[in-house]
């Protein structure tokens, strides 16, 4: 299930549901799954969605997809890749500049979990542990009793990430892998954030501590683009995109540095996604004395 901030439920793609099943669901399925997750498919895709022939597709994604183009900035426009990068006008997505408010880096639907003692996430049937995430065991006992916080964009959300606050970066570390849907559907088969090609890099952040984010890519999504190597950076700042289809964000925050939002804690639990968008407060600073 999918809620917005305030409590209203949001209907999911069924007939790309109904498709994923198929797909996940059967053996004949699982037989194409094998050359449908190759990156070199990802790739071929890629190309074609950057050329000037896959512009007639635009349109109808628009149509079924329900997107509100006024958001955006429409002009020069000449492949389906500038149409899922597009920007947002200046004003649409304001970012919460109050130094301990925690926002969110892209428009997404967000759980939160706690890490515990062992590492291991269920999420919508699939586990997996940090480490397995990061392919880094060293780092990974680092965030022993903080959040992670999983933030999964469709195809039809804004795919361009914001830094969540002030600070400098780390280099990125790319982790090849199969590319996999990230809808619900795929993950009560598959392990996909562990098989996904993903990249990360820690933020020293001035207010959350040290931050993990991970950009993990999507079926014929092979393309996380991030924008900058080892660098300083600033809240709000474009940190980088994802080109072409839905992909998945994850934070991972030390023990008592964040605070995160009651009703996406309760969401959370539930096993209900929320609705955020990018720069929204999505919770805060933990207080002085539990640091």
């Amino acid at each position: 299930m999918i809620k917005t901030r305030t409590g209203q439920v949001v209907v999911s793609n069924e007939k790309q549901n109904r498709l994923l099943k198929k797909l996940y669901g059967s053996t004949a399925g699982r037989v194409m799954l094998k050359a449908l997750t190759a990156p070199a498919l990802s790739y071929i895709a890629g190309c074609f969605m950057d050329s000037p022939l896959s512009k007639p597709l635009i349109k109808p994604f628009i149509r079924r997809s329900g997107i509100d183009t006024s958001e955006y900035i429409m002009k020069g426009i000449n492949s389906y890749n500038d149409f899922f990068t597009r920007r947002i006008k200046p004003g649409r997505r304001p970012v919460d500049t109050d130094p301990c408010h925690l926002i969110s880096p892209c428009d997404s639907k967000l759980t939160v979990h706690k890490i515990n003692s062992r590492s291991f996430f269920c999420i919508k049937g699939s586990r997996y542990r940090v480490s397995d995430l990061l392919s880094n065991e060293f780092l990974a006992k680092r965030y022993c009793g903080g959040y992670c916080c999983i933030f999964r964009l469709e195809v039809n959300d804004y795919h361009r990430y914001c830094y969540i606050d002030d600070g400098v970066k780390s280099g990125n570390t790319y982790i090849r892998g199969e590319l996999h849907t990230v809808n619900p559907i795929a993950l009560e088969r598959y392990n996909i954030y562990k098989r996904n090609s993903r990249e990360y890099t820690v933020l020293h952040t001035e207010n959350f501590g040290d931050v993990v984010q991970i950009e993990v890519g999507a079926m014929l999504v092979g393309r996380i683009v991030n924008l900058h190597d080892e660098s300083s950076f600033m809240r709000g700042d474009e940190k980088g995109r994802f080109e072409f289809g839905g992909s998945t964000i994850v934070l991972l925050f030390e023990k008592d540095s964040i605070v995160p939002d009651t009703d996406i804690l309760r969401n959370s639990a539930d096993g209900t996604e929320t609705v955020v968008k990018y720069g929204e407060r999505i919770g805060t600073k933990a207080p002085e004395e539990q640091t």
